[in-house]
C-alpha cells in the first residue's frame, strides 16, 4: 500500500483540516435563529393560554422581534456564502435527507406567520401606533376607501390567533432544533456528531427568548413569571450539556479525543468560565436570588443568559471545525 502525504500551507484555509472556514457569521445566525424560534414559541402558548392581560409583552408585542431577529440572522449566512448570487438554488427543490434543505424551506416558513402573529396581535400591542396608522390611512385620499380592507388585514388574524399559534409552534421547535442538527449531521466532525446538539440549541433558544422578555417587560408578575420559566430551561440546558459530555465519553477514541477540548483541552476556560459559569450559573443564582426578594442589578441575569447563549454557539462551531477523525 503506498500512502500519500498531502501538505498544504496554512494559508490555505479551505484545504487545512484544522484551520476554520466558518466564521462568525455562522454561530451569529445559530444564536439569532435560536432566539427567533424561542420567540415564536413563547408568543404561540401565551396565545393558546390567553395570557395577553397577564403576560403583556410576550404575548402582544414580542412577536414583533420575530422577522427582525431572523432577518438579522439571514444576513449574517449570507455574508458567509461563497457564490451569494446563488442562494436562490436551494429553493429550487427539497432534498428530504439535506438539513440545510429543511432550514431553507422551514425559514420560509417563519415569515408568513410570524407576520400574521404580528398583525393578530398588533391593535392590542402597540395601540397607539395603531392609532396613528389608523388616523394616517383614513386621512389619506385614496387609503381612506379601503378602510374595510385595512381592518380585515388585523381583524381576520386576529380572529383565527389561535389556530395561527398551534400552526406557528411546532415551525418554531423545527426551527430551534435544525440549528442544533445543522451541525450534527455533519459526521466528518466528531465534536458536532452527537443527538443531544438539536434539544440543545431548542433548549438554549426557547431560555435566551425567555430572557430577552424579563430584559424588555416593565410589569413584574410577567418578569418574574419568565425568571422562573427561564430558571427551569437553564437547569434543562446543564442537563443536556452533562448528557452530551457523557454521550462523547462513552463513544468511539474520536469522540472522546473531541469532547477533551472542553475537559482540558483549549476551550477549556472558555466552556467552564464564560459558558457554565457566567452563561448558565451565575443568571441561575441571580434569578434565584431576584425570585427570593433579594435585591439585583436589573437585566444582569437575563443580558448574561443571552450572551451565553451566544457565547455557546460560538464554542460549538470552533471546537466542532477543530475536531477531527483523523490526525494530519
Amino acid at each position: 500500500m503506498t500512502e500519500i502525504n498531502v501538505t498544504t500551507n496554512k494559508v490555505q484555509h479551505l484545504v487545512h483540516s484544522n484551520l476554520h472556514i466558518w466564521g462568525w457569521e455562522v454561530p451569529v445566525y445559530l444564536f439569532l435563529g435560536g432566539l427567533t424560534a424561542g420567540i415564536l414559541v413563547i408568543v404561540s402558548l401565551m396565545v393558546l393560554k390567553n395570557k395577553g392581560k397577564e403576560y403583556h409583552w410576550a404575548t402582544n408585542r414580542l412577536a414583533l422581534l420575530a422577522p427582525i431577529v431572523i432577518s438579522l440572522g439571514m444576513l449574517a449566512l449570507f455574508l458567509d456564502l461563497e457564490h451569494k448570487l446563488y442562494v436562490w438554488r436551494f429553493y429550487t427543490s427539497f432534498q428530504f435527507s439535506s438539513p440545510m434543505s429543511w432550514g431553507a424551506w422551514v425559514l420560509l416558513l417563519v415569515y408568513p406567520l410570524s407576520l400574521l402573529l404580528i398583525l393578530a396581535t398588533f391593535k392590542e400591542g402597540y395601540p397607539k401606533f395603531f392609532a396613528w396608522l389608523e388616523s394616517f390611512v383614513k386621512s389619506n385620499k385614496f387609503l381612506g376607501k379601503h378602510m374595510d380592507k385595512f381592518h380585515m388585514l388585523f381583524d381576520f388574524p386576529r380572529k383565527h390567533i389561535k389556530l395561527i399559534a398551534k400552526l406557528t409552534i411546532p415551525v418554531g421547535i423545527v426551527l430551534g432544533i435544525y440549528t442544533g442538527i445543522l451541525l450534527s449531521a455533519f459526521g466528518a466532525r466528531p465534536f458536532w456528531n452527537s443527538a443531544i446538539m438539536g434539544p440543545l440549541f431548542l433548549v438554549s433558544g426557547i431560555s435566551t427568548a425567555a430572557a430577552l422578555v424579563v430584559l424588555v417587560s416593565k410589569q413584574h408578575g410577567e418578569k418574574e413569571f419568565f425568571a422562573r420559566i427561564d430558571l427551569g430551561l437553564i437547569f434543562v440546558e446543564l442537563s443536556l450539556l452533562v448528557l452530551f459530555v457523557i454521550g462523547m465519553l462513552n463513544s468511539s477514541l474520536q469522540h472522546k479525543e473531541a469532547v477533551r477540548l472542553i475537559l482540558g483541552g483549549e476551550f477549556t476556560a472558555f466552556f467552564w468560565v464564560f459558558i457554565i459559569g457566567l452563561g448558565l450559573l451565575l443568571p441561575a443564582f441571580l434569578e434565584t436570588m431576584e425570585l427570593k426578594g433579594k435585591k439585583v442589578p436589573a437585566g444582569l441575569a437575563a443580558g448574561l443568559v443571552l450572551l451565553g447563549g451566544m457565547l455557546l454557539r460560538f464554542l460549538v462551531v470552533e471546537a466542532g471545525q477543530v475536531s477531527t477523525w483523523v490526525r494530519y
